[in-house]
C-alpha cells in the first residue's frame, strides 16, 4: 500500500506568502524523510487561500534535496492550457526529477477560478476529456501528431522531450462518482484519487465505482489495477484522541469556514438542512470521513475502508494547517511510524518476534535458567 499527500495548499491570506511556501516545501522534504510514497500540489489563482499558481514549479525546488519521493500536480486544471504545454512541461518535470513526476489533471474546482477565467462549468468536463487524450497521444507518440477538436486544433505537434518514464509518466485524476470520468480513468490506467467522504455525491457504492473503471479499462484492451486507487481523506494523530481534538478544532472551523463561503458548504453537512451555524468540528469529521485520533483510530479507520472496498492501492492524506507546523509534523511522525508500518509489512516479523516472547514469558517459559544462562527452552 501507497500513502501520499495532497497540498492544495491552504494558508491563512493574513500571512507572509513566502514563509508559507517554504514551508510547504518543508512539509515535502518531511513526508520524503518519513517514508510517504507520494506528495501532490494543487493549481490555483485565485480566493486568497489557495495560493500555489505553478506547482511544477514548487514540485521542481523539492526535487533538487528530496531524495525517493514521487511529485505530482493535483490537480493541474486542464482546461486553462494546451495541452502541448502540459505534456512538454511535465516532460520537463519528470527528467528533472529522474523519472518522479506523476501528471494529476482536473476540470477546476475553485470557483473563484472559474469566474477569473470566465469558464462555464458545462464546459470544464468536455476540455477536460479532450485535453487528456491529446495529452496521452503526445506523451505515446514518437511522430508528430495532429488534432481537430472542439476546443484544441493544431497540425503535427511533437514532443521534442520524451518523458524520462516509460513509455509515459503516470497519470492521475480525482472523481467521486461521475462515470464518464471513472471510465476515462480506466482507459488510460490512471491513479484514481476517490474522496472518502461520507457526503456522497451519488448513491454508487464503491464496487460500482469500481466497476466503472473497469469498463473503461476494458474499451482499450487494459486491465484496471486496483494498486491505482488512492482513498482521500484528512488524518490528525496524537498520543491521545483528547489532545488530538484539542490541537485541530479551531482550525477546522477556520478552514470549513472559507470552503463554505466558496460554494463547498454541503459537502461538509451531516444533513441536508444543516447550515454552517449549526456545524461543529465533531460533525465535519464526520460528514468527511476523517480521522482525529491517534495511530489505532487510523489503523482502524485504514483495516475498514479495505473491507468496504474489496481493496486499493493506497491513502491519500490532505495536508492543512489546522496547528502548528511543529504539531503537524509530529502527527505525521507518528503516522509514518505506527501506522505505515502495518500496511506495508515493514514490521510485521518484528510484531510477531515481540509477540513470540510474551507469550513465552507469560507461560513461565522465559528462555532463561536461575543463573541467568540461556536454559534448552529457548532454543
Amino acid at each position: 500500500m501507497k500513502f501520499s499527500f495532497f497540498m492544495m495548499p491552504l494558508h491563512d491570506p493574513r500571512e507572509n506568502p513566502t514563509l508559507a511556501f517554504e514551508r510547504d516545501i518543508a512539509l515535502i522534504h518531511l513526508a520524503d524523510k518519513l517514508g510517504f510514497d507520494e506528495f501532490y500540489i494543487g493549481e490555483h489563482h485565485s480566493g486568497g487561500w489557495e495560493t500555489m499558481p505553478a506547482p511544477e514549479m514548487a514540485l521542481a525546488m523539492a526535487a533538487a534535496t528530496s531524495h525517493r519521493i514521487r511529485l505530482g500536480t493535483s490537480v493541474l486544471s486542464a482546461p486553462f492550457h494546451h495541452p502541448f504545454h502540459v505534456a512538454e512541461r511535465m516532460c520537463f518535470l519528470d527528467h528533472l526529477t529522474r523519472g518522479r513526476a506523476i501528471l494529476g489533471v482536473g476540470p477546476c474546482s475553485l470557483v473563484t477560478d472559474k469566474m477569473l477565467f470566465n469558464m462555464d462549468d458545462k464546459v470544464l468536463y468536455p476540455m477536460l476529456h479532450e485535453a487528456i487524450d491529446v495529452i496521452v497521444r503526445l506523451l505515446e507518440s514518437d511522430d508528430p501528431i495532429s488534432h481537430k477538436g472542439q476546443f484544441w486544433q493544431f497540425e503535427n505537434m511533437r514532443l521534442q522531450l520524451r518523458s524520462y518514464q516509460q513509455p509515459r509518466l503516470p497519470l492521475a485524476m480525482p472523481s467521486a462518482a461521475t462515470p464518464e470520468n471513472l471510465e476515462l480513468i480506466g482507459r488510460h490506467g490512471m491513479i484514481w484519487l476517490s474522496p472518502a467522504n461520507r457526503v456522497a455525491r451519488s448513491k454508487m457504492t464503491h464496487q460500482e465505482r469500481w466497476n466503472l473503471v473497469e469498463k473503461g479499462a476494458k474499451t482499450a484492451g487494459r486491465t484496471a489495477d486496483r494498486d491505482n486507487w488512492r482513498i482521500v481523506t484528512n488524518m490528525y494523530l496524537a498520543e491521545t484522541a483528547d489532545q488530538a481534538w484539542t490541537d485541530v478544532k479551531t482550525g477546522i472551523m477556520r478552514e470549513t469556514r472559507y470552503f463554505s463561503s466558496i460554494g463547498f458548504e454541503p459537502l461538509y453537512r451531516l444533513h441536508p438542512e444543516q447550515t454552517f451555524d449549526k456545524f461543529t468540528p465533531e460533525s465535519i469529521v464526520e460528514a468527511r470521513d476523517w480521522v482525529i485520533g491517534t495511530p489505532d483510530d487510523a489503523i482502524r479507520w485504514i483495516e475498514n475502508k479495505i473491507e468496504e472496498t474489496g481493496g486499493f492501492g493506497g491513502v491519500f492524506l490532505t495536508a492543512n494547517e489546522w496547528t502548528s507546523f511543529e504539531k503537524t509534523s509530529r502527527s505525521l511522525e507518528m503516522f509514518a511510524r505506527y501506522v505505515m508500518p502495518r500496511f506495508t509489512g515493514r514490521s510485521g516479523s518484528l510484531a510477531d518476534e515481540w509477540v513470540r516472547i510474551e507469550e513465552r514469558w507469560k507461560s513461565g517459559k522465559t528462555g532463561f535458567d536461575a543463573s541467568g544462562k540461556p536454559s534448552n527452552l529457548w532454543r
